[in-house]
């Protein structure tokens, strides 16, 4: 069970960074600061995996790996591993508001190249590390490593094999990665601030983890995926969504005991204090479409691994820290199998006004749920209840008993900060505000929509901008709900 608190959704690449793209650096750490000011017990984040298609961590190709767009230079500087020309050249001098991923490639990928020439500085370090992460490492330097030497060309393109010495880079890259992030969760910390990660359950089919373990798959004996997943049509969507990732063969991973899970639910507990599962259901009952299918209205329910593997879990994990993803999802049985894994399940406040009867009402959360404003998918508050039907919104208004100019944001939004004390006084053992949120944003700053592939997962803080912040409210409203 987790503690009465709250806490903040704020992505690493959202920090402000001189870098086109925030990193582990030292917006993190002032960032990390500015949770301790406001009485926050939690800094919630979104995958930390390398992003794929659309710059999603969502689809990612690894399950795994850090991003290494999150190298930090001036940590790199530290550690004289790279020079301060090396560093300035770096600098981007485009808008601060908006992640450049394809500077932020160029420039990361010069850094760690750089930093690489001075790797044996770093040879024990680097054996203990490999040695550590022994499980999922090899595999994704040989993958990477494969991929560079066929240009880049998805892997069932590839002609030509990498030798062994190209693996090496890889293993420094990641060493880099996982020892900048060792240091600021480690600086959260000892501040009293926990991280929540991200865990989307299926993997990419171009990843290393497809790559490399397709026995755990659902494949044609050609190694191709014969089903693959996505959800059926519903109120959103007539056709469902075609997702596109390999399923897993259930039947297969438990004849060792869910090993590939248990080692990626061991690592991400590893590196997070706690993790939010992406998707939860899944593990329940899960959609499968036909690979060769153009909607996933042809799809079929099929049941997953249920309890089995999350007493297997358990039994690895002791009282592990995670949170379901349960969104959208108001099926019995799987509320059963949520009851019975004892994980908190999510409550979305936009979602609770369609309706006098919905199951995101406040007034229904219970201490084993995490309530939201919104998530990453979701439009920010001020911009939901600009564009919300006038009904939803009266609702919501009257539920927050606010009577006065609703379109007003910002950092002193009032409407906003009657939303926010309504939620902090549910029974939800946390609650977590999206940064736009805090910041009083409208539309225009939302993460992501969903279905679009172009324009996510930009959206961009500036040093400026955390300032203005009313921290002083937020300790207020923490210390005065017992969440502080």
């Amino acid at each position: 069970m987790f503690q009465r608190s709250a806490g903040i959704l704020m992505n690493p690449s959202s920090l402000p960074s001189p870098f086109g793209i925030g990193d582990f650096g030292r917006g993190g750490y002032a960032f990390v600061d500015l949770l301790y000011e406001m009485r926050m017990k939690w800094w919630q984040i979104l995958p930390l995996c390398p992003v794929g298609k659309g710059n999603s961590p969502y689809s990612s190709i690894s399950a795994f790996a850090l991003n290494p767009l999150y190298l930090d230079p001036y940590g790199l500087l530290e550690d004289g591993l790279v020079t301060q020309g090396d560093v300035d050249a770096a600098v981007y001098g485009g808008s601060p508001y908006k992640a450049d991923y394809e500077w932020a490639v160029r420039v990361k990928t010069a850094l760690l190249r750089k930093a690489y020439e001075r790797a044996d500085q770093k040879a024990d370090a680097l054996k203990a590390f490999q040695a550590e992460q022994s499980f999922w490492l090899m595999d994704y330097a040989r993958y990477m490593a494969t991929r560079d030497k066929n240009d880049g060309k998805p892997w069932r393109e590839w002609t030509l094999a990498c030798e062994e010495a190209e693996l090496s880079y890889y293993v420094f890259e990641q060493y880099l990665l996982f020892t900048q992030w060792k240091k600021l969760k480690a600086y959260a910390n000892a501040r009293g601030i926990s991280i929540l990660g991200d865990m989307p359950i299926y993997v990419s089919d171009e990843s290393a983890d497809f790559w490399a373990n397709r026995s755990l798959f659902e494949t044609t004996p050609a190694g191709e995926p014969n089903r693959v997943a996505g959800v059926p049509p519903d109120y959103f969507s007539e056709d469902g969504q075609l997702w596109g990732n390999p399923l897993y063969d259930w039947e297969k991973m438990k004849q060792d005991g869910y090993r590939w899970w248990l080692q990626r639910i061991g690592g991400s507990l590893h590196i997070y204090d706690a993790v939010r599962i992406d998707h939860f259901r899944g593990f329940y009952q899960y959609w499968a479409v036909p690979a060769d299918a153009k909607t996933a209205r042809t799809g079929t329910w099929e049941p997953g691994p249920g309890m089995e593997l999350f007493d297997a879990v358990n039994a690895a994990f002791p009282n592990p820290q995670i949170v379901a993803e349960d969104l959208g999802c108001e099926d019995e049985g799987l509320v059963r199998f949520l009851k019975e894994t004892g994980y908190p399940g999510m409550k979305v406040m936009q979602f609770a006004y369609y309706g006098w009867d919905s199951v995101h009402l406040p007034y229904k959360y219970t201490e084993n749920d995490v309530a939201y404003t919104g998530t990453h998918d979701n439009d920010t508050m001020l911009g939901w209840l600009w564009a919300a039907k006038p009904e939803e919104r009266r609702q919501l208004l009257a539920y927050c008993r606010f009577s006065g100019d609703w379109g007003m944001g910002g950092a002193k939004s009032p409407v906003l900060r009657a939303v926010f004390e309504t939620l902090w006084q549910t029974s939800a053992c946390m609650t977590i505000l999206p940064i736009q949120d805090v910041c009083g944003y409208g539309t225009d700053t939302r993460m992501n929509l969903p279905g679009e592939a172009k324009g996510n997962w930009e959206f961009r803080m500036t040093e400026q901008a955390l300032r203005q912040i009313d921290t002083a409210y937020f300790r207020r409203i923490n210390e005065r709900y017992g969440r502080a």
